[in-house]
């Protein structure tokens, strides 16, 4: 069983940055790949970055790349969601997620089908 509990999310301008962190319960946590996603109002959970288990390869959404950068610390147990350069079609729930650790492939780790455990989410708004 894991537990995940995202911070850092809040209200900023357009342009500016916020950095979203995930903090997990378990002595496994290095044993999954860790993915965030997001919900906008009336839209469906959409896929944003992953990192796989060992932090060697990570994953963009083509909407995001470029302007977030996902990065781990093992040791303790914390997913990070950099963002910058945010627009206001950014504004959503962000949710971390752990998924397979077995797996490499971006067609696996986008899918949110794919994860076991969620965190509660929290809300990033940017205005323009």
């Amino acid at each position: 069983q894991v537990q995940l509990v995202e911070s850092g999310g809040g209200l900023v301008q357009a342009g500016g940055s916020l950095r979203l962190s995930c903090a997990a319960s378990g002595r496994t946590f290095s044993s999954y790949a860790m993915g965030w996603f997001r919900q906008a109002p009336g839209k469906e959970r959409e896929f944003v970055s992953v990192i796989t288990a060992s932090g060697s390869s990570t994953y963009y959404a083509d909407s995001v790349k470029g302007r977030f950068t996902i990065s781990r610390d093992n040791a303790k147990n914390t997913v990070y969601l950099q963002m910058n350069s945010l627009k206001p079609e950014d504004t959503a729930v962000y949710y971390c997620a752990a998924g397979p650790g077995y797996s490499s492939s971006y067609f696996r780790l986008s899918n949110l089908y794919e994860y076991d455990y969620w965190g509660q989410g929290t809300q990033v708004t940017v205005s323009s």
